[in-house]
């Protein structure tokens, strides 16, 4: 279902606790996938969509998923990367953003997305580029399941949040050579890689579904004060076993 968004003072207020948040994370070493996922859920609280997600271009200018609000999201993402059309992939050859504002009327469009993305209860999307100097590394991904352009106010809020992400990735200070930028982009890559690992083992330990298994990585994570990729790891190279982070309060020293 749709979330409302926030109206009048709480929308204020709640827009500048997501921006704080977001700035606080920008520290040293800061979690790429982590920054990112917590943005997707900010779009969801503060323009009352669906779902979102982010895509990145990798080392070789393809598109891969970094981070979703959700599972369902994630699928619909990967479906989109592997039909290789869709609002996100125009977005992101363009550099402008693609509003499908509803879904059934775009199938002569997007032949093969439209289906799935209909089949799976959305009806229109929302894609802004994450942009840098004219350069687009990725896109923001806005999913409702209802039909409707975003309103001028969201549109101005999913652009901000866009360049939240950008500046996120790519710290001015950290960027100074084109090499920087790439091992930038493929390092929040292969931290994806990892993470969707560790779900796995997560999912397969403890009976859950990708969704749970995420949500309890992060919590561990946030307990622990550690960064989602440093879990991730130590549970895809078996350093932390499944068990520790599955119960709460338990913590494993190796």
């Amino acid at each position: 279902m749709n979330n409302a968004p926030p109206s009048g003072a709480r929308r204020e207020s709640d827009l500048v606790g997501a921006f704080v948040q977001m700035a606080d994370t920008l520290v040293d070493d800061y979690d790429v996938p982590e920054v990112l996922h917590q943005l997707a859920t900010h779009c969801v609280n503060l323009i009352g969509i669906s779902a979102a997600g982010l895509l990145l271009s990798d080392q070789r200018g393809s598109l891969q998923l970094v981070a979703s609000s959700n599972e369902r999201t994630r699928l619909l993402e990967l479906f989109q990367l592997q039909a290789d059309e869709g609002p996100c992939i125009e977005s992101f050859r363009t550099g402008d953003t693609v509003t499908a504002a509803d879904l059934s009327t775009t199938t002569d469009r997007w032949p093969v997305f439209t289906p799935q993305a209909l089949e799976q209860g959305f009806l229109a999307v929302h894609a802004v580029p994450l942009r840098l100097r004219g350069n687009v590394i990725g896109t923001l991904n806005l999913f409702n399941q209802r039909p409707g352009a975003l309103s001028a106010e969201d549109a101005k809020v999913a652009r901000a949040l866009a360049d939240i992400a950008t500046i996120g990735i790519l710290q001015e200070r950290t960027i100074r050579h084109g090499e920087v930028l790439t091992e930038q982009l493929q390092g929040a890559l292969n931290s994806r890689i990892t993470i969707e690992q560790a779900k796995g083992l997560l999912a397969h330990a403890g009976g859950l579904d990708m969704e749970q298994a995420f949500q309890a990585l992060r919590r561990f994570a946030r307990a622990q004060h550690t960064g989602l990729s440093d879990i991730a790891h130590r549970l895809a190279s078996g350093q932390l076993p499944p068990g520790s982070v599955l119960k709460p309060g338990r913590v494993d020293s190796t």
